[in-house]
């Protein structure tokens, strides 16, 4: 079981890997619709696993506090959104698209601050799948190994294109491929860290499993709002977003509720 579990938390990691191993065999960066698409589909699997696999669990496992069952997953999804908020402004990053770097100023490389913002939106990501393992850890009826293996599986399919999202802009930056691949690797490195770390929380702390649950929705529902869908939907064929998004919203949503 224990292998299993460590197996899940490596998957999202397998995702964006295969997805920054595109600077290996595409001579040009991907082209805007291509991007805007690839962005649509990570920001509608990023929402759907929010809702069922993440708040609705951890509004079921409050279900004994009857009319306020609602609240830990209140307060969780707000703390993730402050705890991303922070990051924001204490890290410094450069989003895809953009001129400007945001955070505390710095004398960092471009480059470095590219894998920093795609770093910053997979610390949610890791939570997430790390939070999901650590209830069907603890025993709770709600979170099957399936539902958790499911959402490893939907955070791998968006981290593909995320991968290549990253490695093609080094490289277009005149980073060599060799580099510009372990840039997309180390982004997603952070998720099975993030992942771990979240499981021994949640063992030390099983009641505060619902809390973790909505935390970590709430922090990956700033990311898609704050950064993924501006990126999606700047420019001409914003249309391809939002058709991607509904692409992405309803696979995963049928992974959850087919297999979870």
């Amino acid at each position: 079981m224990k292998l299993a579990v460590a197996w899940g938390l490596l998957v999202p990691l397998l995702g964006t890997s295969l997805g920054a191993a595109c600077v290996f065999f595409l001579k040009k960066g991907l082209g805007d619709r291509v991007q805007r698409g690839l962005t649509g589909f990570a920001s509608g699997v990023m929402v759907a696993a929010s809702i069922w696999s993440l708040l609705i669990p951890a509004m079921e496992q409050s279900a004994g506090a009857g009319v306020w069952a609602f609240l830990p997953a209140v307060i969780g999804f707000w703390a993730g959104i402050l705890f991303l908020l922070g990051l924001d402004h204490l890290i410094p990053h450069l989003h895809q698209r953009s001129q400007q770097a945001e955070g505390p100023r710095t004398r960092l490389e471009r480059s470095t601050m590219m894998v920093l913002a795609v770093t910053l939106h997979n610390i949610p990501e890791g939570m997430a799948v790390g939070v999901v393992y650590a209830g069907f850890l603890a025993g709770e009826g709600q979170i099957t190994m399936t539902a958790a293996l499911v959402l490893s599986l939907g955070i791998a399919i968006q981290n593909f294109p995320e991968g290549a999202i990253i490695s093609m802009p080094l490289r277009a930056e005149g980073v060599g491929k060799v580099r510009a691949f372990a840039g997309g690797v180390l982004s997603g490195a952070v998720e099975p860290l993030g992942a771990g770390l979240t499981i021994l929380a949640a063992g030390l702390v099983v009641p505060a499993l619902p809390y973790l649950l909505s935390f970590a929705a709430g922090a990956m529902l700033y990311v898609v709002v704050e950064e993924l869908i501006p990126e999606m939907s700047q420019g001409e064929h914003s249309n391809v977003g939002t058709l991607t998004f509904a692409l992405g919203f309803t696979l995963m949503m049928a992974l959850d509720v087919a297999l979870g």
